[in-house]
């Protein structure tokens, strides 16, 4: 109702403009009041034209270079307009309309420098180009989207403005195209100081990756092709007339939980966040190159759980679940934390990434330490924003023997992040 009004008055104002003109000629008569009419007569047809002119019936469309990218990297974007009828334009100001989700910045480690002011990420991004048609029917324009940070992001929008020389008359239509851009977490460097491995018969460490262990031999069998010579028992060859081969118990890396904490709560540190999916992501990684069993526990709004494996289609889910994850939730990590613990195998090795420390969190730290194998735990925080509460509880999981890693801004904007995790 609104462009229909609009529209009018436009319309409305210019054939006023023209009838004015023309009874100031037909009144005043002479050459100078006709030359004025004449002279001003194509302007007014323009403008007419201009008028009715339907720029909605344009087709615009956008092209992205890449659709999957990752965190703080960019992309390149061509946005490109035809129309069937070259009506020639003065000016025309195309305008990209990002979504909510590419109002902030990505980037590499050095952002970790401002963990305590993570707002100054946050940015008003906007992309206006003018151009001057003519009566060309193709436009192209390309611009570049820096540092996009980590999510999925979808452009919907471009808004296109038009107008007179005079600005009499002006146009602007939004044109709905969609498409989709995703930038995957940043994987990071990590050092872990060792792989740690376990027997079924003990639990010692182990930084030796074998397929077996020839000391602990679990029983025999006959001599198969491809098994080793150092591995035929010599004593039940000669009793059983046959070669006869020790067969060995198996090594097996320790089953890994990652748990990430994604539940929302007041104050919450967005810039923290981010350094605590991409730590998840990349000690899943490293877990991943040194073959060990693990897995990864989300828990925030929903509770989701992968295994870690060699199938590139899991570990694509697991990249997708860090791509879009976002805090959420009205219930506290500590509860869930208790539940979820509960249903997992006793004997395995917790590693807990979190950015919050409550009241109950020490408690539930204590319980699950009890009922697992090994429990560690990566706290991330701007070091100026650690309440004294947080700051007692570190001090008292350091007294009770629990591995504690505290990365604060000096660590993150490192180029590799090191983490204890014994």
């Amino acid at each position: 109702m609104k462009a229909t009004f609009r529209f009018a008055g436009k319309l409305a104002f210019v054939i006023i403009l023209f009838s004015l003109l023309f009874s100031f000629a037909m009144f005043q008569g002479g050459f100078v009041s006709w030359f004025l009419f004449f002279g001003f007569l194509p302007i007014f047809l323009y403008h007419l034209g201009l008028l009715f002119y339907p720029i909605q019936k344009w087709e615009v469309t956008r092209e992205l270079s890449r659709h999957v990218i990752h965190a703080g990297d960019r992309a390149a974007v061509t946005i490109r307009i035809r129309r069937t009828v070259p009506f020639p334009l003065y000016y025309c100001i195309c305008e990209e309309v990002f979504p909510e989700t590419l109002q902030k910045v990505g980037g590499n480690h050095e952002r970790y420098r401002y963990l305590d002011r993570p707002d100054k990420l946050h940015v008003n991004r906007t992309i206006k180009k003018i151009i001057f048609p003519g009566f060309r029917r193709t436009i192209e324009l390309p611009y570049v989207i820096e540092q996009v940070p980590r999510g999925t992001h979808t452009l919907e929008a471009i808004r296109i403005r038009t107008g007179d020389v005079f600005g009499m008359i002006t146009k602007e239509h939004v044109f709905h195209t969609t498409n989709q851009l995703t930038a995957f977490p940043l994987e990071r460097p990590v050092q872990l100081p060792e792989k740690v491995a376990s027997y079924e018969q003990g639990a010692a460490p182990s930084r030796v990756i074998n397929a077996k262990n020839s000391n602990v031999a679990a029983g025999i069998r006959e001599y198969t092709p491809g098994d080793q010579f150092s591995w035929i028992d010599w004593k039940q060859t000669a009793k059983k007339n046959t070669l006869i081969t020790k067969e060995f118990e198996q090594e097996k890396s320790t089953d890994t939980v990652v748990v990430l904490d994604a539940c929302q709560y007041p104050g919450l540190n967005e810039l923290a966040f981010e350094a605590a999916v991409e730590l998840t992501m990349s000690l899943l990684g490293a877990m991943e190159k040194q073959a060990c069993q693990a897995g990864f526990l989300s828990i925030g709004e929903r509770t989701s759980y992968f295994p870690l494996t060699h199938d590139p289609f899991k570990r694509d889910w697991v990249n997708r679940h860090l791509t879009s994850i976002r805090p959420g939730g009205d219930i506290s990590f500590s509860v869930k934390l208790r539940e979820e613990m509960m249903q997992l195998t006793t004997g395995a090795t917790i590693v807990l990434v979190t950015t919050h420390m409550d009241a109950s969190f020490l408690d539930v730290v204590r319980q699950v330490g009890q009922r697992m194998k090994k429990l560690m735990i990566v706290y991330i925080q701007a070091s100026s924003l650690i309440t004294q509460r947080e700051q007692t509880i570190i001090r008292q999981l350091h007294s009770e023997g629990i591995c504690m890693n505290v990365l604060t801004e000096k660590e993150l904007s490192r180029r590799m992040i090191e983490v204890t995790l014994a």
